[in-house]
């Protein structure tokens, strides 16, 4: 009997039924850990696959970004309140801002893609920023600057009418006939603006003062003193002073009253305004009339009182200083008469001669009496 060998050693059954356990212990771990190699790849893998799908990149090229950027003028200094107007690829306006103290302006949540951003301020030209936002991108433009705006304007010049006037009364002081007889009271150009009253005295006292109308004056005295007209003054130095003196009172006397002071009081205008059109007959017609009628301030046409009153005032003030023997009432009516009759020959030469004879005249009137 062999107890010892049966209790001390395995058997061989034991042992081959222990192999097979941990055999199958070993191929469940590898079983196992083959599973989660196979899974986890797996799952890195879709998540890769996600990430690079259509879906997954149009989700990224979506993301939005920002627009900034920095308004100074050309001084370098902050522009404060300038408009800025975001503009998308599609050209309308999506966004508008105004700079901060700091000239700075901002556009959040802005969809990628091509942009302008447009900026304005007052007396400043617009500038115009443009440029792509790409997806998350934070863009910051270089520092803009505004130039001072070229500024036109335009101006309308208005002349008054005495402005007017003035400029034509400065023509007709230009007007000499023979280039050298003063013939001031004479309008060529159309439709003259009415003269001020003291641009009616003015033209009074240039006429009368001038001195080729005192030299006329004088010979005037001369031919008188010659044929001995007006007896009462006498021959010699004082009797030539005294018509002299006379002769030029009447000027002086009818180119004021006649001229300046009741065209004042009366608004008439004491020029001649020349016709220069239509037939012979028609043009002196009108000027024989203008002894009668002229010219009002309001551009009517009107009894000449000026020209009748004036002469008729000159006459009677000649009584102070005419021989006894040619004062009167008498003598100033017919003073006054030859004068008005003076002043028609007179339009009638201005009408038909005169103008020929004097050079440089700018001009001419062609409107109707």
């Amino acid at each position: 009997m062999r107890m010892g060998t049966g209790q001390g050693r395995p058997s061989t059954t034991h042992v081959r039924n222990t192999r097979r356990k941990c055999a199958g212990l070993r191929g469940l771990a590898w079983l196992i850990a083959g599973g989660l190699a196979w899974v986890l790849p797996a799952s890195t893998r879709a998540q890769q696959g996600a990430a690079n799908s259509p879906a997954g990149q149009q989700g990224d090229q979506q993301s939005p970004g920002t627009i900034a950027g920095t308004v100074v003028d050309q001084t370098g200094a902050f522009i404060v309140g300038a408009k800025v107007e975001l503009k998308i690829a599609s050209g309308s306006i999506d966004e508008k801002a105004f700079t901060d103290s700091s000239g700075q302006f901002y556009f959040l949540n802005v969809n990628p893609g091509n942009f302008e951003v447009t900026i304005s301020a007052e007396h400043f030209a617009n500038q115009v920023v443009s440029g792509t936002l790409h997806p998350g991108e934070h863009y910051v433009a270089p520092q803009i600057v505004l130039p001072l705006a070229m500024q036109t304007a335009s101006v309308t010049v208005t002349q008054t009418q005495e402005e007017i006037a003035e400029e034509q009364i400065k023509v007709q002081e230009t007007q000499r006939v023979l280039g050298f007889i003063p013939n001031f009271y004479v309008s060529y150009v159309p439709d003259p603006a009415p003269l001020t009253p003291g641009q009616k005295m003015k033209l009074a006292w240039k006429s009368s003062s001038d001195l080729v109308t005192i030299g006329l004056v004088a010979a005037l005295a001369g031919g008188e003193q010659a044929s001995n007209s007006f007896k009462g003054y006498g021959q010699g130095a004082q009797g030539y002073g005294k018509r002299f003196g006379a002769n030029y009172a009447d000027v002086f006397d009818g180119t004021f009253l006649g001229g300046a002071i009741f065209p004042i009081l009366f608004k008439q205008d004491p020029r001649y305004f020349y016709k220069g059109t239509g037939g012979v007959r028609s043009r002196l017609a009108y000027a024989l009339v203008n002894a009668f009628i002229c010219k009002g301030d309001n551009k009517k046409w009107q009894p000449n009182y000026s020209n009748v009153l004036g002469n008729i005032a000159a006459g009677g003030i000649a009584n102070a200083y005419y021989p006894a023997t040619n004062r009167g009432a008498g003598p100033t009516f017919e003073t006054a008469g030859v004068r008005i009759g003076e002043t028609a020959l007179a339009g009638v030469f201005q009408e038909f001669i005169v103008r020929k004879l004097t050079p440089g005249v700018q001009g001419r009137n062609t409107t109707q009496p």
